[in-house]
């Protein structure tokens, strides 16, 4: 039997502070809101591009998909005392990395979706995308998991323009004149191929790659531009880029001597 995760007071209140405040900042443009299932639960699939695109997700899934967005949140948010009495009366599911606490909020966010009929919105990428272009990059394989062993629709969602409000690394908001944010929804994921199949690492990996593959195309739907044709991997950048300093270890620990411009790179 569902229950009835967040305060419907507080839920209006919320949304009668929140609405306004993004009408005033933004002048949205939403399509694909026809794909977001009206009930039941569902997985929403989003990139990451700021710390205020959480806003402007939450706003296009009230109002247009007409559903109530639960979020997956970093356990630090929670800790600021105003944002922990709304997030948990709003009924968003807190996330702390590095532990098996971690394991615990997905058993919640497999409750809220398969119990609750939640909608709960996810960033597989696991962080603010570090793509020097700003297109979704690999992404962890968490919500594939969780969307096979639950059997509920991940539905793709893309966005742009929230980097203009607040870049990614900067505290400076830039809210007027309005910035135009574009949001647009895709059809659920067809992840039918690994249905049925044990969830192992490599059948995690190809449905995430399905899955964010999805967002991309949505993305550069929206951009009107071309997606790399490999997605941007963080940490396979950081070891191109890490340099070894002249007299410095290799990755075999052996000293290493510098090549013409005094550095050599570290696989």
């Amino acid at each position: 039997m569902a229950k009835q995760r967040e305060s419907r007071w507080v839920k209006v209140v919320v949304a009668s502070i929140v609405r306004p405040i993004m009408r005033a900042v933004t002048k949205p443009e939403w399509s694909g809101q026809e794909n977001v299932p009206r009930s039941g639960g569902v997985i929403i699939a989003a990139n990451h591009l700021s710390m205020a695109d959480p806003l402007t997700i939450a706003h296009f899934l009230y109002v247009a998909g007409r559903r109530w967005p639960t979020f997956t949140m970093k356990e630090g948010v929670m800790r600021i005392p105003v944002v922990r009495s709304v997030a948990k009366s709003t009924g968003q599911i807190p996330v702390k990395r590095g532990s098996t606490e971690a394991i615990k909020a997905l058993g919640e966010a497999e409750t809220a979706l398969t119990r609750d009929g939640c909608s709960v919105i996810f960033y597989p990428e696991g962080t603010v995308t570090r793509d020097p272009k700003l297109w979704p990059m690999v992404a962890k394989t968490g919500v594939a998991r969780l969307a096979l062993s639950t059997g509920v629709p991940v539905v793709p969602l893309a966005h742009w323009g929230e980097h203009e409000i607040l870049e990614y690394g900067t505290n400076r908001l830039s809210l007027f004149p309005r910035k135009r944010v574009r949001m647009k929804a895709g059809p659920p994921v067809d992840l039918s191929a690994y249905r049925d199949k044990p969830l192992t690492g490599t059948v995690l990996r190809e449905a995430t790659a399905e899955i964010m593959a999805a967002i991309t195309r949505l993305q550069a739907e929206i951009r009107g531009e071309e997606p790399p044709a490999v997605p941007y991997d963080p940490k396979q950048a950081r070891q191109e880029k890490k340099p070894v300093e002249e007299g410095g270890k290799d990755t075999d620990g052996d000293r290493v001597e510098g090549g013409d411009n005094g550095k050599a790179g570290a696989a």
